[in-house]
């Protein structure tokens, strides 16, 4: 391999277990959560309407048990420790992108943060009654889909000449990221989409499997 790797990997359901905004909405939000994820499934409503719109269920004044609840709640992914340790061995940079927030992102994130190269994530205002996401890294002018947080323009930001662009990942929110990368590992709806789409892709399941495939990609 001849280009520098760099790995873009997602938070929510990726880094994590499971999904911390879903199980924050099953928590706090009232019942019409259910149809807001169901829109952006469907791409009735973009990944910026839609993560917008379940966070303003949620009243401001309870954002502290919200982040106690996620932060309590998330387990992290088996070997993600082990694979950081390898990132840095291999002098490969790691990015964290995600379409969550920081204030439940961060806390979790802190015991590995010196392994990790940048976080990319949205942040919130709580001057209003309910929260509202801002959202510091919008779509560029190629990224026509209303992501939120972009993350296709994070990877062009990076030299397709220079980089070897990897994406781990597991749903919708990974998926133009995906269309951008060099190689993907992903599981669940991501992993449908990139069978579907002929995406160079892998599988994983831990990222003790993430390891193996970066070890297989560095042999190119």
């Amino acid at each position: 391999m001849q280009k520098q790797i760099v790995i873009f990997c997602d938070f929510d359901g990726t880094i994590t277990e499971k999904d911390n905004v879903i199980d924050a909405m099953r928590e706090f939000a009232p019942s019409q959560w259910k149809d807001i994820v169901q829109e952006m499934f469907d791409e009735k409503k973009s990944l910026r309407e839609g993560l917008g719109a379940l966070f303003e269920l949620i009243p401001s004044e309870q954002k502290e048990d919200l982040v106690g609840f996620i932060v309590n709640k998330a387990i992290i992914r088996e070997g993600f420790a082990d694979f950081l340790s390898f990132c840095r061995q291999e002098n490969i940079q790691f990015l964290v992108t995600s379409n969550g927030i920081d204030f439940f992102i961060d806390p979790i994130l802190k015991p590995y943060i010196d392994q990790i190269d940048n976080v990319y994530c949205n942040s919130s205002d709580d001057t209003s009654d309910t929260i509202k996401i801002v959202w510091p890294h919008p779509c560029d002018e190629y990224c026509k889909a209303d992501c939120g947080m972009c993350k296709s323009s994070i990877i062009r930001s990076y030299d397709d000449e220079k980089y070897y662009k990897i994406v781990i990942g597991d749903s919708i929110t990974d998926l133009e990221g995906a269309k951008n990368a060099s190689w993907t590992i992903a599981r669940s709806y991501l992993l449908d989409k990139c069978q579907e789409l002929n995406l160079p892709h892998d599988s994983f399941t831990t990222f003790h499997d993430c390891i193996k495939v970066v070890k297989k990609i560095k042999e190119m």
